[in-house]
């Protein structure tokens, strides 16, 4: 060996150790900022917000106060604090302490024993009742207008806690299952037929040239649809097609003679024609629709005229009246009951216990004992020695099947040990509600019941193959409908007089835009990041034109390519637009606050009770509101949580509180955006969102933790922390792919996992 190269080697470590990078500590990364930023306000003497920095000396002091670390990283990372004028970190040294405290909780979440949480027995939803009912018998119930409301909490109204069995309730259900087992079997004698009229003011008007109108059937049967079509259409005098619809179906399109142009009231009150469709129908609800074929009949209706066909632009004919006369007795056999009744039960009860038994495994998740066939047999028995038909019997055993606790409650056993895997028909359940809002299916299950569910590769595929089902859309409706805060569209009430064009089926529209916005990116796996900058939405032809966005022709949705100057992305909508507006004008506290607590999960604290509140529905115009909102912020109590949401607010100023784009009010022009805290500037709706890009990881998070929540059911505790980390990694992996979010949540721990009866309550209190 070269002498000088041996006279070398021992300074090598010591090269290496010279040129390696120094590892932060919490001396180096955080006291610094803390000595200097921090503890001029929050020391001993002043408390500042009632926190003192004096007392956070090391890494130790992280553990043991976890939550008010999250607090700070938050602040610091947002550029709320430090506060307006003191001395502020340089931005380096704010990434270096995030990204140190961080790792810190990481390690901490690690070092905890593995926790995936208990869920408690509990009740179906209102929805997941209705839609058990309809996979399992083909039966459509209207579950939200028969039972009391679900509480929620958490945001959602699936979590187990407050989901527990009223006598109230439980009459309801009782009432219920014999409804719905009227429904599906259909054995009951048919009434004699009768005539329903919806006369004009029970009719609600669409468009200009279509009306619609919904009925609950009592009974299935066949049943006669006739229209009445009233007025005139114009100079041309042509024929024009009538078109009827129940359920979306078109059950007949005819042709109406018209006559030359008549001005008078009396012209526009004439009936001039009548259409009848003969169609079976299920009992259940039911939407009846008629339009008159063409663009000429597009036109909006104002809502004061919405249920005035007196009020039709142009007085041009429109349908007036609907009637409704059966049921008659049906020619062959319909759906469900021979989809219920695969034998003749009038052969016996061997027959009977063969239609019961499969149905009683799809209602109770699970296999069913010969004991449990023979309970519900022996009703039907019972009820034939009543004197009921074999038809009737089978009814009153399926009333006692949708009681039955096996039908409305959802119970997992505890594990043995500390925690342990759910079994597979338990993983079944908590996938196909969570995916579905229902029971599994017939693949599902059999998966299940031979232990094949966690294969390799066998959960993915049925995530694949449920979410490419149409039951998915369950998630659009329960999951996006309450995270977004979609389902409160339907109570809120535009003033009339200053937005005449407000109406019922304008206000559907937008919540179907949003819905199939959200399935859309859920089924196409396309990437979270286009929830708040798509350059596309879903219209039809009103909320186009309401959206001042020409070439959308007819009332079908479809998928449309928006300007990204104007459009793009949730906070776009009509539907978030007009939940975070007052009646009479937009509210920037209410917008702002939506994009941090619905968004970002950063929600703001509620004020406090001795600060007098903001009359932000009363200010006159924007200009005012502006300088209303700057007073607000002048008192320090309400600058902490106005001053990062009321400029986020602005940004969407060039919405007005239904939904359209404008550039002024009046004659005073909109003032748009304004200063976040860290200094950073924006003066458009596209700028806002390309901000709000820029916090992806944090909506990633947020969106985990929400899913997370419905998917279990429970709110989330400290334990779940790190898998909801490692389920916003994979999803940062994927490049945020929707799927990677579901897939996360369905592996993860919590999900797939229970733990065992605790000992003790100090048990418990050790976990949290």
């Amino acid at each position: 060996m070269n002498p000088r190269a041996a006279l070398l080697i021992p300074l090598v470590p010591a090269l290496f150790a010279l040129a390696a990078p120094q590892q932060a500590t919490y001396e180096t990364a955080v006291t610094p900022v803390l000595r200097r930023n921090c503890s001029v306000c929050h020391n001993d003497t002043t408390l500042a917000g009632g926190l003192s920095m004096d007392r956070f000396t090391g890494a130790a002091s992280i553990a043991g106060n976890r939550e008010v670390w999250e607090r700070i990283v938050a602040k610091l990372r947002s550029g709320e604090m430090p506060p307006k004028g003191a001395p502020r970190p340089a931005g380096a040294e704010v990434q270096e302490l995030v990204r140190w405290v961080g790792q810190e909780f990481d390690r901490l979440d690690r070092a905890r024993p593995p926790d995936p949480g208990r869920v408690v027995a509990r009740r179906l939803t209102r929805a997941e009742y209705a839609n058990t009912v309809r996979d399992l018998l083909g039966v459509r119930f209207r579950a939200g207008e028969e039972f009391p409301v679900d509480d929620a909490i958490l945001g959602f109204d699936n979590i187990g806690e407050v989901l527990s069995v009223s006598p109230f309730l439980m009459e309801k259900y009782v009432y219920a299952a014999e409804r719905i087992a009227q429904l599906a079997i259909g054995a009951d004698p048919l009434p004699k037929a009768t005539l329903v009229e919806h006369k004009p003011d029970a009719v609600r008007r669409v468009d200009s040239g279509a009306t619609e109108s919904s009925d609950q059937l009592d009974y299935s049967g066949e049943y006669v649809f006739r229209v009445w079509v009233r007025g005139h259409l114009g100079p041309k005098g042509e024929p024009v097609q009538l078109r009827l619809s129940v359920d979306g179906k078109e059950v007949r399109t005819a042709e109406i003679a018209t006559r030359e142009n008549e001005t008078s009231t009396v012209a526009r009150d004439v009936q001039r024609a009548k259409e009848e469709a003969r169609v079976y129908l299920t009992a259940g609800p039911h939407t009846f629709r008629a339009e008159l074929v063409g663009e000429e009949f597009r036109k909006p209706v104002p809502r004061a005229a919405a249920r005035r066909p007196g009020g039709a632009p142009d007085n041009s004919m429109y349908p007036d009246k609907f009637d409704l006369l059966g049921p008659f007795a049906a020619k062959g056999e319909h759906p469900p009951r021979t989809r219920i009744l695969t034998c003749d039960p009038a052969a016996g009860p061997a027959c009977i216990e063969r239609i019961l038994a499969p149905l009683a495994r799809l209602a109770y998740r699970r296999p069913v004992t010969k004991s449990e066939v023979a309970q519900l047999a022996d009703v039907a028995r019972k009820a034939t020695q009543a004197g009921f038909t074999p038809d009737q019997s089978v009814q009153f055993a399926l009333q006692a099947m949708l009681v039955s606790p096996h039908f409305l409650l959802r119970v997992e056993r505890d594990a043995k040990g500390q925690y342990g895997p759910v079994s597979d028909l338990e993983l079944a359940t908590r996938l196909s509600y969570f995916l579905w809002s229902s029971m599994p299916d017939e693949e599902l299950l059999a998966l299940a019941e031979r232990g094949k569910l966690r294969g390799p590769g066998v959960l993915d595929a049925q995530v694949t193959r449920m979410l490419a089902d149409r039951r998915s859309e369950a998630l659009a409706q329960n999951f996006a409908g309450q995270w977004l805060e979609i389902r409160s569209l339907a109570s809120v009430k535009p003033d009339v007089l200053k937005f005449p064009m407000w109406n019922a089926a304008l206000q559907e529209d937008m919540a179907t835009e949003t819905r199939m916005f959200f399935d859309h990116i859920l089924r196409e796996n396309r990437p979270i990041s286009e929830f708040l900058s798509a350059d596309y939405t879903f219209l039809n032809a009103r909320l186009a034109r309401h959206y001042g966005i020409e070439g959308v022709d007819g009332p079908e949705f479809r998928r449309v390519k928006v300007d990204p100057a104007q459009r793009g992305g949730i906070l776009t909508h009509g539907s978030v637009l007009t939940i975070t507006s007052y009646p009479v004008r937009t509210s920037p506290v209410l917008r702002g606050k939506y994009i941090l607590e619905v968004l970002l999960g950063a929600a703001p604290p509620p004020p406090p009770a001795d600060v007098p509140r903001l009359e932000e529905d009363v200010v006159a115009a924007p200009a005012s509101l502006r300088v209303a909102l700057e007073r607000h912020r002048a008192d320090p109590t309400c600058a902490s949580c106005h001053v990062r949401m009321d400029p986020l607010g602005f940004g969407l100023e060039n919405y007005d509180a239904i939904g359209r784009y404008r550039t002024e009010e009046g004659k005073a022009p909109i003032q748009v955006g304004g200063r976040l805290p860290n200094g950073v500037e924006f003066s458009t709706p596209r700028e806002l969102k390309a901000l709000l890009e820029r916090d992806l990881p944090d909506f990633a998070r947020n969106l985990a933790e929400k899913m997370m929540i419905y998917a279990l059911g429970r709110g989330l505790e400290p334990y779940d922390r790190l898998p909801i980390r490692e389920i916003a990694g994979k999803m940062e992996q994927s490049e945020y792919r929707f799927q990677a979010l579901i897939r996360g949540v369905v592996h993860s721990l919590p999900f797939q996992a229970r733990r065992g009866q605790l000992k003790n309550v100090t048990d418990v209190a050790g976990k949290r």
